[in-house]
């Protein structure tokens, strides 16, 4: 990717802000340490993670390590303003009290603003990479505000590198038409169960701007194929379980896990610059980190699902 190195496995911070259950400081940190152990260097999060915890328990660790090696994304469009009212975050999805609430703008302001707090909150001088972060309901004012807002923090070399972040690829692949990216960051639409994105890629191939393929486990049904896993973040049908274990079923014939099956998916294909795994725990760091050699023919058998 132009200006910015990603290592091939990334650590996705959603989990560390506590995404549907609380994780102990001591866990986020030991997770951290695996992944650094493990070779990764590209690290993501976002002020929706956890009202912030995430980007404050991230910053805390990457305080630590050589600024030159390692690289680290936000985003923006969501401003995080102080709320009184108690209560907790689980109806955005995380178990953290609700101290804030997020209040939406792609405006250049409030992009400025968004990454000024993040800023402080990671303790860090800079940030590589910014996306617009699910501007799904604000277009307009994402293409016409917020991405000449990042272009001109690249352009004054406050950032590296400037993308959008989203769950779908049809609105992806109109910013890559009308905006100069950098980079993509599509989730869950390219992955074993949803092929969908595969035009979005060809699409940033031609163009060369990179993707970094994230929710290969679809929110967990990958990870771990059985009934009551999540997809997308909501119960997943019976008939996606069912798929799913059909897709186990190949990848054992193989010998290959099926979480390893998965993150490998999205490097076959050369758009693909990073693979970004959300995790909150240094065992599921080792796992995801483990390199398993995937034959051909397993991506065959997959292919006739």
């Amino acid at each position: 990717m132009r200006g910015v190195a990603l290592s091939r496995l990334g650590f996705g911070g959603g989990p560390i802000g506590n995404l549907f259950t609380a994780v102990s400081d001591e866990d986020a940190a030991g997770a951290l340490g695996a992944a650094w152990d493990a070779g990764v260097r590209y690290f993501d999060t976002a002020p929706h993670y956890g009202l912030g915890l995430s980007e404050r328990r991230l910053g805390r660790f990457l305080r630590t390590r050589p600024r030159a090696e390692f690289a680290v994304s936000t985003k923006v469009g969501r401003l995080l303003e102080p709320f009184d009212g108690g209560g907790d975050d689980l109806a955005n999805g995380f178990a953290v009290p609700a101290t804030h609430r997020r209040v939406w703008d792609f405006g250049a302001d409030g992009v400025r603003r968004s990454l000024e707090s993040s800023l402080d909150r990671l303790g860090l001088d800079r940030v590589d990479v910014v996306y617009l972060h699910d501007p799904d309901d604000h277009w307009e004012q994402a293409i016409t505000r917020g991405v000449p807002a990042l272009v001109k923090l690249r352009d004054e070399g406050v950032v590296r590198a400037i993308g959008v972040g989203m769950n779908q690829w049809r609105m992806l692949a109109r910013f890559v038409r009308e905006a100069d990216l950098d980079v993509v960051l599509l989730a869950g639409r390219y992955t074993l169960l949803d092929r969908s994105g595969a035009e979005l890629l060809e699409l940033c191939a031609e163009r060369g701007v990179a993707v970094v393929a994230a929710g290969v486990f679809n929110s967990g049904l990958l990870a771990a194929p059985a009934a009551g896993a999540t997809y997308d973040y909501r119960a997943a049908p019976p008939g996606l379980v069912e798929r799913a274990r059909r897709v186990a079923g190949v990848c054992g014939r193989h010998g290959v896990p099926v979480p390893q099956a998965a993150i490998a998916f999205p490097r076959r294909h050369p758009a693909v610059a990073s693979v970004l795994v959300g995790v909150r725990s240094a065992e599921e760091v080792r796992a995801n980190a483990a390199e398993v050699d995937v034959p051909p023919a397993l991506w065959e058998e997959l292919d006739r699902l």
